[in-house]
């Protein structure tokens, strides 16, 4: 019987277009009759409605929040159901009222603004951009009304420990180095990003994601850069330590709470555009001792990562920024260079710790948040051409499998029919025969997590395709 199989011809190797599945007819292929099909936004509401019964579900996620009735707010809690997570929420709340009570006595001040606050959070129109943004102004009031802790109550001021981690891990100190040599433009380019980028870039990187990324990314982004900057300023509370412009005025003689700050570099910004614009706020800032962390290189990372994470084809000028501003704050004598590590090391957990769970997926064949139909969130592998945002246009990620899976929105290559279909002889590549090279798989919840590029690809569950055509020409099912 094998000789006698031998000399049989051996079945001829599938050629599929490419370009699948536009050139297949999925709705002859697709046993399932298309008005029984459910789709992913069908999903995604009923997912919603069964995590959270009591919530209003929006058939348009773009929509936005109109309303002034703080009664559906009230409504919406006393529904709630409380998970673990919101605990978050006990985290702001204990450090503003921490900020208030260690503020000068203004009762008045202090219960008109608690009831505004209590409003905005109430409405449901400032609701939707005040409560993401809450960590934001409870780290803006902690770190300005920490000056007001008493010196008994706070901890020693390390002098000589950043100088000496300083030359220990990189043999010298960089920012005494790079604060050598000045010149006045060297002192505009160090400016740029370090006076202007770094308090204006918050905002901007905000409305940025909120027009282009998926609806819900710039919450995540604002509670990720509230949180961060939370820790940062109570690691410079507890650990207190001098700055580089301090050890280049007065050495390492030790120093002491009630000392004034310094603008550093930026005394020279003063004089070249004669406006006192840093010298002013830097000798009376809150936190003169707080080096380490630096939340200048922190603010920065953190905002290049979700920056690159949508946009990934502007990877490289996302590095670069953050690579200017680090150079600009040892420039400028602000940060020893390991205060830059520190501060990119806790923007950095933060920033995975929120795009692990609750960072909407990127859908790069959309390009304003109000084209997407629905949102998926979480992390999940990504093939390298997705990766650098060049998924869309090749569609390489949609073949390449990780184990066995099924959102229902893709079919099967290879699969055993296929081969039985070959097996057979069956090789005229007609509509009749090309379920057996095709074959729909089983919807499945985690599907996502097992096929890459799926989202440039476009629904093909529903006969779409949003990608560009490909160079290529054609894919090779063999047995």
């Amino acid at each position: 019987m094998q000789e006698f199989a031998a000399v049989l011809p051996q079945p001829k190797a599938k050629l599929l277009p490419f370009a699948w599945p536009a050139a297949l007819n999925l709705e002859k292929l697709n046993p399932i009759p298309h008005k029984y099909r459910p789709s992913r936004k069908t999903r995604m509401r009923l997912q919603k409605i069964k995590s959270n019964p009591g919530a209003p579900v929006s058939d348009d996620i773009t929509r936005l929040q109109t309303s002034f009735n703080v009664l559906e707010n009230v409504t919406a809690l006393r529904q709630r159901r409380w998970r673990i997570y919101d605990l978050q929420h006990l985290v702001v709340f204990g450090v503003t009222m921490f900020s208030l009570f260690i503020l000068p006595s203004a009762p008045l001040i202090k219960t008109g603004a608690m009831v505004v606050v209590g409003l905005l959070l109430l409405m449901p129109i400032t609701s939707q951009f005040f409560l993401p943004s809450l960590p934001i102004w409870a780290y803006l009031l902690y770190f300005f009304s920490s000056r007001f802790i008493a010196p008994e109550y706070r901890p020693h001021i390390w002098v000589k420990v950043l100088p000496a981690l300083e030359n220990v891990l990189y043999g010298a100190n960089l920012s005494n180095i790079l604060s050598a040599h000045t010149h006045p433009i060297l002192d505009v380019l160090a400016w740029i990003p370090y006076g202007i980028g770094h308090f204006a870039l918050p905002a901007i990187c905000s409305a940025i994601l909120f027009i282009f990324a998926a609806p819900g990314t710039t919450p995540v982004f604002a509670r990720a850069f509230g949180f961060m900057c939370m820790l940062g300023v109570t690691i410079q509370l507890i650990f207190p330590c001098t700055p580089p412009w301090y050890e280049k005025a007065n050495g390492l003689a030790p120093a002491r709470y009630g000392m004034e700050g310094s603008p550093a570099g930026l005394a020279r910004i003063d004089e070249l555009f004669g406006v006192d614009m840093y010298t002013t706020s830097f000798t009376t800032a809150p936190v003169p001792f707080g080096a380490f962390p630096s939340l200048h290189a922190g603010n920065a990372v953190i905002e290049a990562l979700f920056m690159q994470y949508c946009f990934p084809r502007f990877r490289t000028f996302f590095v670069v920024y953050v690579v200017w501003i680090w150079w600009a704050t040892m420039y400028l004598n602000h940060h020893y260079a390991i205060d830059l590590v520190g501060g990119a090391l806790i923007s950095t957990i933060a920033y995975y710790l929120a795009r692990t769970k609750w960072l909407p997926r990127p859908q790069f064949d959309k390009t304003t948040r109000w084209e997407y139909e629905y949102v998926e969130y979480g992390d999940r592998p990504r093939s390298v051409d997705e990766e650098y945002g060049y998924g869309y246009a090749y569609g390489l990620g949609l073949l390449e499998r990780r184990g066995r899976g099924g959102d229902s929105d893709e079919w099967t290559l290879g699969s055993s029919s296929s081969f039985e279909s070959m097996s057979r002889g069956d090789t005229s590549g007609s509509a009749s025969s090309t379920p057996g090279i095709l074959s729909p798989t089983t919807p499945d919840d985690d599907f996502r997590h097992h096929i890459v590029g799926l989202t440039p690809m476009g629904d093909v569950w529903n006969g779409e395709r949003v990608g560009l055509e490909s160079e290529l020409s054609e894919v090779v099912v063999v047995r």
